[in-house]
């Protein structure tokens, strides 16, 4: 009952006081799911074609872009110039279709070292949402479940307070939470039911971890979700083991793309008539289905400000079509992986790049280390901050140079540096390699 009071009843009337169509948005979306998978290609190359006609005739900085209309919309966006943070910044005023001062600005998060700042109105922010809420309920949400969601906003203002209030969200830090607080929450929670989480993976899992330490067995999520940084596998595991539920992975920009989201397979479902997706080399030409390269996105429902091949400065790799499963539930085409940020690759002096998961998948069974950041200026060596447990001595390192170099085959040069921390991000999420090298 109160599921269908708040879809029915709550949430348009406040779209109606807010003047957004997250509501409706989410009807059509959910709809769009349904969809057999040549419609959604027809759908998805439709919008392709839509925005880039409008951005050549209405966007000052792609206006000298004559297109091909001969040519297939994949074709004739290879017309449009790679769009990095510092042109939007540079060219803001050119990109956009009406006044800045009716728009919605969003900032990311700045974690690759430049903030990047778009702007939409309330219908293509109302669309994000939508798609976001979406994604919720693909990994098991309803708007009747208590939820603990973890973010970077702790300070809600009226509006998104009330909305907690009403959806029964009790919304908490994602990085500045103590031990202790984390314990008091999970108290209130014990023997619930009806319970749903999400959040940044991380601080899912330090919730885990300390549920697991003070043997907390009684308090269990239906299920999860998460956004915004890395879901290892570790991280998987210590949240099924605490919290006895499984968490879905999403893939995002806080410039307003909603890229994909896993559902009832382990791939993402990539939402194409909202997004297009390239998968590029250094060089910028497109890399075949199934090799890891640079992520270009277009998004195809923000008129106000077109985003046509947004270098966002992540790795990603996308599901050859020999490889989609006959059975699988939507018919969006598939992303592989996401492999993370261009600054979370080592390049080893053969060649060999290494991502965070085979540092990750190293020292998750070195309990002697707490914490650790790889550090690469180039490639003869790294350096890897590391913070020691009572239990570590200098045999530890000498047994992680063996483990390295028999994966490798070959010697990787580790400097090790013995730190008391590890500093987060700028936007206050973890960050496990920063590499300054390798970059489109």
């Amino acid at each position: 009952m109160y599921r269908t009071v708040i879809e029915k009843l709550v949430l348009p009337a406040g779209d109606i006081i807010s003047g957004t169509k997250i509501s409706k948005q989410l009807g059509y979306w959910r709809e769009v799911a349904k969809l057999p998978e040549d419609t959604i290609t027809k759908f998805s190359r439709g919008n392709l074609n839509q925005i880039l006609d409008f951005a050549t005739k209405s966007i000052p900085f792609y206006s000298d872009i004559s297109l091909n209309h001969i040519q297939e919309p994949e074709e004739r966006l290879l017309s449009f110039p790679i769009m990095q943070k510092e042109d939007i910044r540079n060219n803001l005023e050119n990109l956009l279709s009406t006044r800045k001062s009716d728009l919605i600005e969003y900032s990311s998060s700045g974690s690759s070292g430049i903030q990047g700042t778009v702007y939409m109105n309330k219908k293509e922010q109302s669309i994000i949402r939508a798609i976001m809420l979406l994604w919720w309920e693909w990994a098991g949400y309803g708007f009747d479940k208590q939820t603990i969601q973890t973010g970077i906003t702790p300070k809600r203002g009226f509006l998104k307070s009330l909305k907690d209030l009403i959806l029964k969200v009790n919304y908490v830090s994602a990085f500045k939470i103590s031990e202790d607080e984390i314990l008091d929450l999970l108290n209130k929670y014990r023997q619930r039911k009806n319970l749903f989480f999400a959040g940044y993976p991380s601080s899912l899992n330090a919730f885990a971890e300390i549920a697991l330490k003070h043997s907390l067995k009684d308090v269990k999520f239906d299920s999860a979700v998460c956004w915004g940084d890395k879901l290892f596998d570790h991280y998987k595991n210590n949240i099924k083991e605490a919290f006895g539920c499984d968490v879905k992975e999403t893939y995002s920009c806080n410039e307003g793309f909603l890229v994909g989201a896993k559902k009832d397979l382990d791939y993402f479902y990539i939402m194409s008539p909202h997004v297009y997706v390239e998968i590029v080399d250094k060089d910028s030409y497109p890399v075949p289905d199934g090799e890891l390269g640079y992520v270009l996105l277009t998004r195809l429902d923000c008129f106000s400000m077109p985003l046509i091949r947004y270098y966002v400065g992540d790795l990603a790799i996308k599901l050859p079509r020999e490889k989609y499963p006959e059975n699988r539930e939507m018919y969006f085409p598939l992303l592989e992986k996401v492999i993370g940020r261009d600054t979370d690759i080592v390049i080893t002096a053969s060649g060999k790049r290494l991502i965070v998961h085979f540092f990750t998948g190293i020292f998750e069974f070195v309990p002697e280390i707490k914490q650790f950041m790889v550090i690469q200026k180039d490639i003869s060596g790294i350096e890897i901050n590391y913070i020691p447990t009572s239990g570590f001595t200098p045999a530890v390192l000498e047994r992680l140079d063996k483990i390295f170099y028999d994966k490798l085959k070959e010697k990787l040069n580790v400097t090790w540096k013995a730190v008391d921390q590890i500093s987060p991000t700028a936007s206050g999420k973890p960050q496990l390699i920063q590499s300054f090298i390798g970059k489109v």
